[in-house]
């Protein structure tokens, strides 16, 4: 480390200041211990109760954009009471943006008092509405992933097309699109974009494309 002569001078002086304060008595006064009298222990350290000390931890991954960033839920009895971010993710390393770390004002809302309470609006159950129907109904997941599931076989089995009209092989089918999501690993992604194509999905697409 070169030192130059103006960065010397500086340090000397102020070395010579400080030495100087304290033979004048500027140091801070000590209280004087009185002979016989045993020093005062130190305080006990007392550990603060953390709403989380009985939470359970689940990872997930914020629903905010498609950056991915990973985060840490502390369920209680099946509820929310605190997130941050994820120190182990790969994409973020504990990092949150503004809106990911208010990620806790999704699950809750504030009455009239000031108090957290789950929020009325979030949906936590499938809804579905059947064609030209006005009301909606309540299903569960399995009905859920079995109505898509039979949906995506009929529309490419109907709109499934091998030859285009020149009568080039082509395999596709035009009638589906496919749209990534970004609360997937980009492993998962990777197999999802296979079963596209394998499906002759041909409009594929990331939420996370800019």
């Amino acid at each position: 480390m070169k030192v130059s002569r103006r960065n010397f001078l500086w340090i000397a002086g102020a070395a010579v200041s400080g030495t100087l304060a304290a033979k004048l008595g500027c140091a801070p006064k000590q209280p004087p211990v009185e002979p016989g009298v045993p020093e005062p222990a130190d305080q006990p350290v007392i550990a603060e109760d953390l709403r989380i000390q009985y939470a359970k931890t689940v990872t997930t991954v914020c629903s905010i954009c498609g950056v991915g960033c990973g985060v840490l839920c502390y369920v209680e009895n099946g509820k929310i009471v605190a997130t941050e971010g994820d120190p182990d993710h790969p994409v973020s390393e504990g990092s949150l943006c503004s809106k990911g770390s208010a990620l806790f004002n999704q699950y809750y809302v504030y009455n009239e008092k000031g108090e957290a309470v789950p929020n009325p609006q979030r949906l936590t159950k499938v809804l579905y509405r059947a064609p030209k129907a006005k009301d909606w109904e309540v299903k569960d997941w399995n009905w859920a992933l079995e109505t898509m599931a039979q949906r995506i076989k009929k529309t490419r089995d109907e709109y499934f097309t091998e030859k285009n009209a020149a009568g080039a092989t082509v395999n596709r089918c035009t009638a589906l699109a496919w749209l990534g999501s970004a609360m997937c690993t980009n492993e998962e992604n990777y197999l999802f974009q296979k079963l596209g194509r394998a499906l002759g999905i041909t409009n594929l697409d990331h939420c996370a494309r800019l």
